[in-house]
């Protein structure tokens, strides 16, 4: 199966140290050799870097490892195909635009029965179970609010209820964000950590890199990562349960 990264943060963040660790797993340490893909918010917009190489081989990918891109929400994935061609149109994460917002969606796992969701005006450009599974997802959402909701808290309690559905169907982890919250749904394996003051060392699980982080941040940041499995080795993360989900504004965990 794929793999998921996600980060949401109090202060425009980069994201090279955890993504370096992800991209090892991009066929060198892991099996996930086909594709990968990263999206960064800044402000109302955001800017998408994908690659259907493995990430391990794919320059654009030493790039976004070495280019610190900062941004307080971002998501991340490697792919492991099961369901469409290794194509750019199949990479995730894939963005749409509702209620004047980006919203930003990957997917870990495997769906049964995805051809039968109705899709409205969000039609998916590729072929796999996941992007029909976002498009779906967002016409539920166009339904319930025609008009752009107040009170977000309750919109991500129905996108997991709408993720309970979906899981009926098969393994469905998921990253979503709007580029304000970061939501994360757990149908069997994901994990998250959030890191504020006083700040220690990490090492990654998957390379030879170790980070000072109070040497890289004031005591008021707050950033939180999420991701399938953990990626350092000592630290404490967070296991959710099958389905459960969380959701994470400026690195706090709101839900």
């Amino acid at each position: 199966m794929c793999e998921l990264l996600g980060m949401s943060a109090n202060v425009p963040t980069d994201i090279c140290f955890s993504f370096t660790g992800l991209m090892q797993r991009g066929g060198r340490t892991g099996p996930h050799r086909d594709g990968w893909g990263i999206t960064f918010y800044e402000g109302n917009g955001c800017r998408t870097f994908k690659d259907p190489l493995p990430g391990c081989d794919s320059p654009i990918a030493q790039l976004v490892q070495n280019y610190p891109i900062k941004s307080r929400a971002v998501v991340s994935h490697i792919r492991q195909a099961n369901r469409g061609e290794v194509t750019l149109e199949n990479t995730h994460p894939f963005t749409r635009e509702l209620w004047g917002r980006n919203w930003t969606f990957a997917h870990n796992g495997q769906l049964k029965g995805y051809r039968s969701l109705k899709t409205g005006n969000f039609r998916p450009v590729g072929q796999t179970d996941s992007e029909y599974a976002f498009c779906w997802l967002l016409h539920q959402l166009s339904q319930r609010y025609p008009r752009k909701p107040t009170y977000w808290p309750s919109v991500f309690r129905y996108i997991a209820s709408l993720a309970d559905q979906l899981r009926e169907k098969g393994v469905f982890n998921m990253l979503l964000s709007d580029g304000d919250f970061v939501m994360g749904y757990c149908s069997t394996r994901l994990h998250w950590i959030t890191r504020r003051a006083p700040f220690g060392k990490a090492t990654l699980l998957d390379d030879d890199v170790e980070i000072d982080f109070q040497q890289q941040t004031t005591p008021d940041d707050v950033v939180t990562v999420l991701a399938t499995l953990p990626l350092t080795g000592n630290e404490t993360w967070h296991a959710l349960m099958p389905g459960e989900f969380v959701l994470f504004r400026l690195g706090e965990r709101i839900v």
